[in-house]
C-alpha cells in the first residue's frame, strides 16, 4: 500500500466517509423496501361507510365556526367520493318540516339515489339512537364509519360517541360541518377525541381513502379533491 501524500490526505479522507455514507443509505433503503412502515387499519371505500348528517338549509345557517361554503365544497367532495368509489352513503336528516329544511341541493344533486332512501328523522338528536337510521348503517356489514354534519356540536358528537361504544371505528370529518361558535366546535371534538373517536379533515381523509393518486381510484378521488377543493387555493 503506497502511503498518502500529505496534500491529497484531507481528499482520500473525504472520499472513504463519502463511500460510507453511500453504504449506509443504501442499507437503509434495503431495510425500508424489505420492511412494511405503512400505517395499519386504514379507512378505503371498500371497508368503510359514509354518512352524512342533517346538511339541511337551514341547519347550515348554525354552524358559523366553519365558512358556509367551506361546509359545502367539504361536503360535496365526501358525497362525490362516496358516489363516485362505490363506497355505501346513508343519508339522514331532521325534521324536514321545520327550520332545518331539507337537505342541501348539492347532495340531492350528486346523490339522487341516496337523497331517494334518505333517512328523515322526526326529532331523536342522537340518530344512532334512531332505529331505521342505524339498520341502514348496519345493512352495509361497513364496521369503519366515517361521519360528517350538522352541527357537530349536537347531531354528530352523540352518534359519534354512541358507534364508537358500540364497537365501530368512527372519523368525524370536522371540516364537512361546524358549530354555532368556535368554542361548542371545539369542545365537541375534544369530547369525541376523549371516547375514541378519530377527528379528521376532508383533504386528510380522501388522501387516506385514495392510497396512492396514480391508482385508477387514487386518481378520480384526487380529481374531486382538486375541483372541490383546491382548485380555488390553485387559482386564487
Amino acid at each position: 500500500m503506497q502511503p498518502f501524500d500529505l496534500e491529497t490526505l484531507p481528499q482520500h479522507l473525504a472520499a472513504i466517509a463519502r463511500r460510507r455514507r453511500f453504504a449506509l443509505s443504501f442499507a437503509a433503503l434495503h431495510v425500508c423496501a424489505h420492511k412494511d412502515y405503512a400505517m395499519k387499519n386504514l379507512f378505503s371505500p371498500d371497508n368503510a361507510v359514509m354518512l352524512l348528517i342533517d346538511h339541511q338549509r337551514g341547519t347550515i345557517k348554525l354552524a358559523t365556526s366553519t365558512p358556509y361554503e367551506e361546509i359545502v365544497r367539504n361536503t360535496r367532495a365526501l358525497a362525490r367520493t362516496a358516489i363516485e368509489s362505490d363506497m355505501p352513503l346513508v343519508l339522514t336528516s331532521s325534521q324536514e318540516d321545520h327550520f332545518q329544511g331539507l337537505l342541501l341541493d348539492d347532495i340531492q344533486h350528486i346523490a339522487p339515489q341516496a337523497y331517494e332512501n334518505r333517512i328523515k328523522r322526526p326529532g331523536v338528536v342522537d340518530c344512532w339512537m334512531y332505529e331505521p337510521f342505524k339498520q341502514a348503517v348496519l345493512a352495509t356489514g361497513r364496521k369503519k364509519i366515517i361521519m360528517a354534519g350538522l352541527t357537530n356540536d349536537v347531531c354528530i358528537v352523540y352518534p359519534a360517541i354512541s358507534a364508537v361504544e358500540d364497537g365501530f371505528e368512527v372519523q368525524v370529518v370536522a371540516d364537512a360541518g361546524g358549530s354555532p361558535t368556535q368554542m361548542a366546535d371545539q369542545t365537541s371534538l375534544d369530547r369525541m377525541a376523549k371516547h375514541g373517536v378519530t377527528i379528521t379533515t376532508t383533504n386528510q381523509l380522501l388522501a387516506e381513502l385514495a392510497t396512492d393518486w396514480a391508482s385508477p381510484r387514487g386518481a378520480a378521488i384526487q380529481t374531486i379533491l382538486y375541483e372541490e377543493n383546491l382548485k380555488h387555493l390553485v387559482e386564487a
